[in-house]
């Protein structure tokens, strides 16, 4: 076997062209496009990694805000429920004010409407007292009567006290006496005398007739007031009633 270097050194020669070839025109631009590839694809991972960062953080400022949302709720919850309470409560003392004062101005109108009828009552009551009064003084002897009414005067001028009888009988002071019916000017002198007695001295004693005093005789001064009839009495008897 013989070896032949022409032919040796032509395939040398070809692979070492084909070699050349293949790194000009094969290797340098595949190993470009996988570079090219290798950098396009660690961006996308690096672009993958960063929205996966972002994405945790969201989930994160999801859950937080989740948190806040239900603390908040709660404190919501529980300010409602304080201000139920407490709308409860204003509404339950408004409500017993409210029927405090219905109770309060229920019993007004009771003591209104009581007050009212013991007034009308007392009223009837009186007018019935002066209409039997009245009946009474009409069927009386009237001399007789201005005679009792005048000897009840004398006596309630002699039970004041010394120094009020002196005081209001003086010398020269000015009396009024007042009677249910005229008291004749004949009679008026034995008046004089008889109250003059009872005072010890000689007042100036003028007369006059007042019909609602239905029967008496009132003695009335600057220092004196003495009810004697029977207006005064029936007044004396509705007050006793009343107590």
């Amino acid at each position: 076997m013989t070896f032949d270097w022409w032919t040796l050194g032509f395939q040398t020669v070809n692979v070492a062209v084909l070699v050349w070839l293949l790194q000009r025109f094969f290797w340098k631009p595949v190993s470009a496009m996988i570079q090219q590839r290798r950098s396009t694809v660690q961006g996308q991972l690096d672009d993958a990694a960063a929205k996966r960062k972002e994405a945790t953080e969201a989930l994160a400022g999801i859950a937080a805000t989740r948190a806040g949302f239900a603390k908040e709720g709660e404190a919501i919850r529980t300010a409602a429920h304080a201000a139920a309470a407490k709308d409860s409560t204003a509404q339950r003392e408004q409500a017993s004010k409210a029927a405090a004062v219905l109770e309060a101005t229920a019993r007004a109108a009771i003591e209104t409407d009581r007050s009212t009828a013991e007034a009308a009552a007392s009223r009837r009551a009186s007018d019935l007292a002066v209409d039997i009064a009245k009946h009474l003084a009409a069927r009386l002897d009237g001399a007789a009567v201005q005679a009792a009414f005048l000897d009840w005067l004398v006596k309630a001028i002699g039970a004041m006290p010394e120094a009020a009888r002196r005081l209001a009988g003086a010398e020269g002071a000015t009396l009024e006496a007042v009677s249910a019916t005229p008291i004749a000017a004949a009679d008026q002198a034995r008046y004089d005398a008889a109250i003059g007695q009872a005072f010890g001295s000689r007042p100036q004693i003028t007369y006059r007739a007042d019909p609602s005093l239905i029967a008496g005789l009132e003695l009335r001064g600057a220092n004196l007031a003495v009810s004697n009839s029977w207006r005064a009495d029936l007044a004396q008897v509705l007050a006793d009633l009343k107590r």
